[in-house]
């Protein structure tokens, strides 16, 4: 807490200096900064984006504890990191690293239940909401999870709150996202001994059921099975019934940098429904008909689309399920009567030492 204090003590002197530069910036005497000060709304705008940044990352590292308060009794936490592509936009290709790879977080849980296992099922577990993190509301999962004996793996892809505004800004919904998670699991394979490379699954909710749906459809080879729970489908239809603000959201630079109307090519190619007869993974998929974030009118078109190319899958249609978007990630009993059924059909590809006969 002290350490937050500090930050929004410098933050609010810099605010209240006038001064166009970031905190601990200096600016010369009778320079255009100094004779200048940006507009106090401006000056505003940047204390609270920063006032932000900052409550994300607290919040980030009070919930890293928290997963070893709940799951540290049956896991071996850890949190890696590791390399994927360059960021996708580059303010100055030429500046010193400005092409490195961005670096990726990742969380790891090894069940200690089978510690002395020599090989082991991996599961890429991906995070939802845009902006979004791998936060402790998944842990009663994770934990049902390691109980059946698989390894997970969980990538903070670009984009992740809680590590600073200029990852923050490096989201870039629907591309280099599926990368970071794919590398995530490259690195898993490589890096982790208990895994078995011929074992790997990869599971997410909603953005995360996106990332998983492209994963597989662009790197089949890499995954054994994968579910894809009330995924985003298909951006343009999706941007179609949100209201402006959402969609404002997408043509700024630091995201896809058009509207659909300008280039909806690039929507197309981004969107899991636009991809379907690439399908060659066991695959299934949860939705809900009362889902008030992803309409069910766009599982519905995936789910078309996969019949449409004559795809094997499986797919559940839930109707109105109490929790809407949530309805299977709650602690009810049907929602945890539905991640039996995931659990069930992973284990029929993964077979995780603790699963139920």
């Amino acid at each position: 807490m002290r350490n937050l204090y500090i930050i929004l003590l410098i933050l609010v002197r810099w605010a209240a200096s006038g001064q166009n530069t970031s905190p601990g910036q200096a600016t010369a005497a009778g320079s255009p900064a100094a004779s200048s000060p940006p507009d106090l709304n401006e000056r505003v705008r940047l204390l609270e984006e920063n006032l932000r940044f900052a409550n994300q990352a607290l919040a980030k590292t009070v919930d890293d504890l928290l997963w070893y308060q709940k799951l540290g009794d049956v896991a071996t936490i850890d949190k890696v990191r590791y390399g994927s592509k360059p960021p996708h936009v580059v303010k100055n290709p030429t500046g010193q690293g400005a092409t490195n790879p961005v670096v990726i977080p990742a969380y790891t849980f090894l069940p200690k239940k089978f510690a002395s296992a020599k090989k082991l099922p991996l599961l890429i577990f991906v995070h939802d909401g845009i902006h979004g993190d791998f936060s402790t509301l998944y842990a009663h999962v994770v934990r049902e999870l390691l109980d059946q004996g698989y390894l997970i793996m969980a990538p903070e892809y670009r984009g992740t709150a809680g590590y600073g505004g200029e990852f923050y800004r490096q989201i870039d919904y629907g591309d280099y996202e599926n990368d970071d998670v794919l590398a995530g699991k490259r690195w898993a394979v490589e890096n982790m001994p208990q895994v078995d490379p011929d074992r790997v699954g990869i599971i997410g909710w909603s953005h995360g059921g996106m990332i998983s749906l492209m994963n597989v459809f662009d790197h089949p080879e890499d995954y054994k099975v994968a579910y894809a729970g009330v995924p985003v489908t298909d951006i343009i239809a999706r941007l179609g019934y949100k209201p402006q603000s959402y969609r404002a959201i997408f043509s700024e630079a630091t995201h896809i940098g058009k509207d659909p109307s300008d280039n909806v090519a690039e929507y197309r190619r981004r969107s899991p429904v636009w991809n379907a007869q690439k399908l060659k993974t066991p695959l299934l998929i949860h939705t809900n008909t009362n889902d008030e974030d992803v309409n069910v009118l766009e599982v519905e078109s995936l789910i078309n689309a996969l019949k449409a190319h004559d795809k094997k899958f499986e797919y559940k249609i839930y109707q109105d399920a109490p929790g809407g978007h949530s309805f299977n990630r709650l602690d009810t009993k049907l929602a945890r009567d539905s991640r039996e059924e995931v659990y069930k059909f992973l284990a029929r590809y993964l077979t995780p030492p603790g699963a139920a006969r």
